[in-house]
């Protein structure tokens, strides 16, 4: 029986407690730190969870709505499922403890620094007197990210990260940046190249809520270019798929708990219809399927792999993608996936669903279809809209839009 947030809020509240509070008065572990106190990070019972985007509304694909019913149009999005909600721990020396990941985060990133710079700056540095630090891997990173978040184009509303322990900056638009302006770093190289060969790491930006890979050096000076870091130190196994083909068209993840679908169906959906599609789903003698999370859904992208550079799409072999043509026509494609997650972003904050694109993250600049974000990122599509109309060309990179996207259903493995 499929089970929505609000049956969970018992066994959450028992989680929390056993977690640790995430409120500032009542957390022990909030109370100053003698200069030999060492704080002890939890270990996770599996050490690849994944943290709940934060999501607790329910949208349409143009509006805020109620909780649908399990009959209704948009059941099974992100709200209707609960996950391992999120809860930090001020440790007050400068670091912020992530009781669900077994992280332990720099609580204050400083100035925009270079690649290189970060390296140094978290293998020469002892905050909260550690000298593990590390530039964390995308995953890592994106552990942080909530889809309560809000933003309007280049304008912040809300941020993407919890703001209540984090300290996270906004682009200097004194200097000519905009707001979103503020990506940090991840220690994810791209495998491949986006733009006309360029160097790209990936990285996330808790201003606007997305993934893209980003240059490590200026495209028109070729100097190193700068973006906001933040360390991380504990459980170095965090990001490490665990993944067992179960014989019966489903791959299991032990270090999440999640099992996916090993194929996709092969067919294009809006949001709505994706929904019910996993929703309506019996595969592999399971019938709780549901659409994946943002975070879910990231959580089994292989970063060593790229249409370009192994001739496959971002995710581990064990997995078959349906390939597709590229909208110049090109083979050796493959798709965007939806997530039940919404991205509240634009004049209509509720009309756009997270995808992850498992191939290349493409985009029409100057007349020329190239990739201008990488396989692995994520970013958003228009939930509805009629399909001879797309795909389209939006923003600076032109990126491709989609309206029909593809699905891979997940289960939490009881």
């Amino acid at each position: 029986m499929k089970l929505n947030k609000f049956t969970l809020v018992g066994l959450l509240s028992i989680f929390l407690i056993s977690c640790g509070s995430n409120d500032d008065d009542t957390d022990i572990n909030n109370e100053s730190n003698d200069d030999d106190e060492v704080i002890e990070i939890p270990t996770p019972d599996k050490h690849y969870t994944i943290v709940d985007t934060g999501t607790i509304n329910f949208y349409s694909d143009s509006d805020i709505i109620s909780e649908p019913s399990t009959s209704d149009p948009f059941f099974g999005q992100d709200a209707n499922y609960s996950g391992n909600q999120p809860s930090y721990t001020n440790n007050n020396d400068g670091t912020i403890t992530d009781n669900v990941t077994g992280l332990m985060w720099e609580q204050d990133m400083g100035s925009k620094i270079t690649f290189s710079e970060a390296a140094t700056k978290a293998s020469n540095s002892s905050l909260g007197n550690y000298t593990d630090w590390r530039v964390p891997t995308l995953k890592e990173l994106y552990s942080l990210i909530l889809f309560s978040g809000k933003v309007n184009s280049e304008v912040a509303i809300d941020l993407f990260i919890d703001t209540n322990y984090f300290n996270q900056e906004l682009g200097d638009t004194s200097i000519g940046e905009r707001e979103i302006d503020a990506q940090t770093w991840s220690s994810t190289e791209y495998v491949s190249t986006t733009m006309n060969g360029v160097e790209t790491v990936f990285g996330v930006n808790f201003i606007d809520g997305r993934i893209k890979g980003y240059p490590k050096y200026k495209p028109d000076t070729g100097n190193a270019n700068t973006m906001y870091f933040r360390m991380v130190r504990g459980n170095t196994d965090y990001g490490t798929n665990d993944f067992i083909d179960n014989g019966d068209g489903t791959i299991s993840d032990l270090a999440t708990g999640l099992m996916w679908q090993k194929t996709d169906d092969g067919t294009s959906r809006d949001w709505e219809e994706s929904l019910a599609y996993a929703e309506d789903l019996t595969h592999g003698n399971k019938s709780d399927w549901r659409l994946p999370n943002a975070k879910e859904l990231q959580s089994i992208v292989d970063y060593t792999r790229s249409p370009k550079t192994t001739n496959s799409p971002a995710i581990d072999p064990l997995f078959d993608c349906t390939e597709i043509s590229d909208p110049d026509g090109n083979k050796g494609n493959y798709p965007f996936y939806w997530t039940g997650t919404s991205h509240l972003d634009g004049v209509n904050p509720y009309s756009s669903g997270v995808y992850v694109a498992f191939g290349e993250g493409q985009g029409e600049m100057n007349g020329v279809l190239m990739d201008v974000h990488g396989a692995g990122c994520q970013r958003s599509d228009p939930k509805n809209g009629s399909k001879d109309d797309y795909p389209q060309f939006f923003g600076p990179q032109g990126d491709v839009r989609y309206v029909y996207n593809y699905v891979r259903c997940v289960r939490t493995i009881n």
